[in-house]
């Protein structure tokens, strides 16, 4: 009764009456119906509706942040593809999610919460589409298995698909990588324990910066490459290498966050093998890398356990079991480092081993040309939400022909597995 009391006054003060369709505020722009930033029990919201709405509502599930978004976007990434979704028609709706960092639990809860809170007092859609981000992309499919009541189906975009256990025994990888290659830093903790209170600025990046800019650490560097099986075109992405800069901060700094957060840590190795074929020894070699030895190193080291606590922690809301409901286009750029594009072969699998919930007719896959994560352009979003609206409305998955190389799309790519 409070809450229904409390948003009933933030109604009144921020529209003069109130209909079916909410007036438009005075600070929106020409074109728009409804732009509204508000907040939900204290979690913030942006709505979006134009005048001329098509009756579709997108709801964006935000990628990873260290901080909550003040205020949120109402879509990926912000004004850009606001205007241009609002151009084509669509409402859209935006959770800040009620904490940042490692948020996928409270994300799917804030965005489910946010639907709801559309239909009862915006308006009723015709269609509601979650699509997410990276860590929104796992959301949105960790939602459409979950709340499948509240869409009609999921975009996820270059998510973690392998799961949130798989991704953190990812990041792990990489870190003990890095440390038998580079060094690790007391500053950091150690790679079985990552100093929970680790500052980014102060702590992570004068390191990786100085690491990677040393140039005799070059070979040191393919070594973290080619153990982690990470495409040599994402990795070394200019400027500044921006890929692998990103990829090793964030390996360190999410690691902490995670572990503050469920106090404890989520990850493990003990059933990971590291190894390296000849020719990418021969070729270490070549780099002055005695590759075998840091192998050595790395798999004596296949001694860390998660914790069970914060591990059934991850299982229980971040990984994903294949059951779907509803119809689910999952999108991928071919490069990405941050999220490999490997993760898609894994998610399919969790489908098509989930028995007679794993609906692979459900599952449609795409990939596009982009080098970095994430790299979507306002074109490939609206190709991929009129292709779910085709689908919707025919029952027939969309085929190559919604997703045109014009548009930057690759129809002939197949990723391979995880390693």
């Amino acid at each position: 009764m409070k809450k229904t009391i409390r948003l009933t006054l933030v109604l009144v003060l921020l529209f003069s009456s109130l209909t079916v369709m909410a007036p438009v505020q005075a600070e929106s722009e020409a074109g728009t119906a409804l732009d509204w930033i508000g907040d939900i029990e204290g979690t913030a919201f942006h709505i979006r509706v134009p005048e001329d709405w098509n009756g579709t509502l997108l709801v964006y599930a935000r990628g990873y942040s260290s901080t909550v978004p003040d205020p949120p976007d109402a879509a990926f990434d912000g004004d850009v593809f606001e205007e241009y979704l609002l151009d084509h028609g669509y409402a859209l709706a935006g959770s800040a999610f009620r904490t940042g960092g490692f948020a996928v639990k409270e994300g799917a809860e804030d965005s489910r919460a946010l639907t709801y809170f559309f239909r009862n007092r915006v308006a009723e859609p015709e269609k509601v589409i979650l699509y997410g981000s990276s860590m929104g992309g796992l959301i949105t499919a960790k939602s459409i298995e979950k709340y499948p009541a509240a869409y009609d189906a999921g975009i996820s975009m270059c998510g973690s698909l392998e799961g949130g256990t798989e991704a953190l025994d990812s990041m792990l990888d990489f870190g003990l990588a890095y440390d038998a290659a580079i060094g690790w830093p007391e500053s950091w903790g150690t790679v079985e324990d990552v100093r929970d209170d680790v500052d980014i600025w102060g702590d992570i990046v004068p390191v990786v910066l100085t690491n990677l800019y040393n140039p005799d650490y070059y070979g040191r560097h393919e070594f973290v490459r080619l153990v982690t099986n990470t495409t040599e075109v994402g990795f070394y992405l200019p400027p500044w290498n921006y890929t692998y800069w990103l990829q090793t901060v964030l390996m360190v700094y999410e690691r902490a966050e995670v572990e503050a957060k469920l106090n404890g840590n989520p990850a493990q190795n003990l059933d990971a093998v590291y190894e390296l074929s000849a020719e990418e020894i021969e070729y270490l070699a070549g780099l002055g890398v005695d590759a075998e030895s840091l192998l050595a190193e790395m798999n004596a080291r296949r001694t860390i356990s998660a914790d069970s606590g914060p591990r059934n922690y991850v299982k229980h809301y971040a990984d994903l079991t294949g059951r779907i409901l509803r119809p689910v286009l999952a999108m991928h750029t071919k490069y990405d480092v941050i999220t490999p594009v490997e993760v898609m072969s894994v998610y399919r699998d969790t489908i098509s081993s989930a028995g007679r919930f794993g609906r692979e007719q459900l599952l449609t896959q795409v990939y596009t040309e982009g080098l970095q994560h994430c790299e979507i352009t306002p074109e490939q979003l609206l190709a991929m939400v009129q292709a779910m609206e085709y689908w919707l409305e025919s029952r027939i998955a969309p085929d190559d022909s919604f997703f045109p190389e014009s548009l930057g799309f690759d129809n002939d790519f197949e990723p391979g597995p995880l390693p």
